[in-house]
């Protein structure tokens, strides 16, 4: 089973390696930072599901149906209403301003100062969020393969990250884009045969499973009678919408792909494509996850503590070969697609925001000691994450972008839909003191009101910032940044 599982790795390695050789085209900078606008929307959207839901979905999401049943969809519905919201309110501005990263919005109109403090959040974000991803999926494989034939996880680690910057570090993000389809369909794939298999193995007819799901108190969609649980509709529907404005829309990592499309009109049809593809995957990781509770009820096992090890358990532990490689494929598929983004688009918002390089002028050798940088710092982060662990990783990630992507929020909101300039210099202050402000009035909430905030804390976060922002607003308006910058 050993040999099987590392073989199918290696396979998968040499895969990808060629169709971005195959796919990638020339090594020039358009071809890195853009895809020379010159991408499928069809294929762009079918490689964003992979893309954004990562690997760390294929693990936490499956197991959150023990704890929160099938709430989370809740959430996932409010996703595509916040895809709608980026398509017809960002998406066209990106491109009028003809925009290599989504943070030049912000030079272009409050200044320097607030240029990079929107790329310095989103840089700690996107390296903070996409290492703990990769860990997570690495720490599996760890746990349940490369622990058994003595590699540790310092050289699996160092393994994953140089192989992705081997197909990443000449074309960037026209590799990605064929890359990434790729590795969707296979994902998908994946699943739908894993749900299949441990269909069989219950041995059970679709009524009788649903009835078994509902018996076991996990079939639960809505929730409208309690306003302070984290799974009220409300809280996680609007909490799916913005999650998607700053996950997306203010994200450099997804937006530079949907950027990469010939036009305007190719990059609506291909975000609304892969938003509402959103809503059946995310129910398949959740059918799959009900299965497996299922599973243990009849077999009287017991079910591990951590809900993000109880899809990997079953899968190596209980089900046989072919179970256990189409969930590594899964595995493998999500993991790839969402940490080579997450290194192109930190490699390309560093040369671009904070270097301030442009496609014209950075030279290959400079843009490649930047991505071959980023990459060792990725792997120091995942290190530092062998101490940092959590119940459920996706939970954590959403928290950690309630956090840092608050103040984008705030920033993006303030310049778009008012015609007021600030004070740039103090504009760093502002997005540090929101966060500061968040945490304190979410732990007041929880001591004196018993009130817990969910995902709700980035809208409060954004709120916070753009209050903020008002108090330090300069005398009239500029007149050019209105024409241009605003709605």
């Amino acid at each position: 089973m050993q040999i099987l599982i590392v073989s199918i790795i290696i396979i998968y390695f040499l895969l990808i390696f060629f169709i971005s050789r195959f796919a990638g085209g020339t090594s020039s900078n358009a071809t890195f930072f853009s895809g020379n606008h010159n991408s499928r929307w069809q294929v762009v959207a079918v490689g964003m599901v992979s893309a954004t839901i990562s690997g760390i979905s294929v693990v936490s999401v499956p197991g959150m149906v023990g704890s929160v049943g099938f709430t989370y969809m809740q959430m996932v519905f409010g996703f595509f209403f916040g895809y709608a919201v980026v398509v017809y309110v960002l998406l066209p501005l990106y491109y009028k301003l003809h925009l290599t990263s989504i943070y030049g919005y912000l030079g272009l109109r409050f200044g320097r100062f607030s240029h990079q403090t929107g790329a310095c959040f989103f840089i700690l974000f996107k390296m903070v969020a996409a290492a703990s991803r990769l860990y997570i999926v690495i720490l599996v494989l760890q746990f349940y393969l490369f622990d058994s034939i003595g590699v540790p996880f310092v050289l699996t680690a160092l393994i994953f990250v140089l192989f992705i910057f081997a197909y990443t570090c000449r074309t960037g993000i026209k590799a990605l884009v064929w890359t990434d389809f790729f590795q969707t369909l296979c994902m998908v794939a994946a699943i739908v045969l894993l749900i299949v298999q441990v269909y069989r193995h219950l041995g059970m007819d679709v009524s009788s499973l649903f009835t078994a799901i509902q018996q076991g108190g996990h079939s639960r969609l809505f929730v409208f009678d309690d306003f302070y649980t984290r799974q009220n509709f409300f809280k996680q529907f609007l909490s799916g919408v913005f999650v998607v404005i700053v996950m997306t829309g203010l994200d450099q990592d997804i937006m530079q792909k949907n950027l990469t499309c010939r036009n305007l009109a190719e990059a609506r049809k291909d975000m609304l494509s892969y938003g509402f593809c959103f809503i059946p995957v995310n129910f398949l990781f959740l059918v799959l996850g009900a299965m497996l509770l299922v599973f243990a009820g009849q077999k009287g096992i017991a079910m591990p503590e951590e809900s993000d090890k109880i899809l990997p358990y079953f899968a190596m532990n209980y089900f046989g070969g072919p179970i256990a490689v189409l969930f590594v494929i899964a595995l493998l598929s999500a993991a790839f697609s969402s940490a080579d983004s997450a290194l192109v688009s930190l490699t390309t918002s560093f040369s671009v925001d904070i270097l301030h390089q442009s496609e014209e002028n950075i030279s290959y050798r400079r843009r490649l000691f930047i991505h071959f940088s980023i990459c060792m710092v990725f792997i120091l982060v995942m290190l530092l994450f062998r101490a940092i662990n959590s119940q459920n990783a996706l939970d954590s990630i959403y928290t950690i972008v309630s956090y840092l992507y608050g103040p984008l929020l705030g920033l993006f909101v303030f310049g778009l839909f008012t015609k007021w300039q600030v004070r740039d210099g103090l504009v760093p202050l502002v997005t540090i003191v929101s966060p500061i402000l968040c945490y304190v009035i979410n732990a007041l909430a929880a001591s004196r009101f018993d009130y817990h905030f969910g995902y709700e804390l980035l809208m409060l976060n954004g709120l916070l910032t753009f209050i903020g922002l008002c108090l330090i607003r300069r005398k009239g308006v500029c007149g050019v940044c209105a024409d241009k910058y605003i709605y």
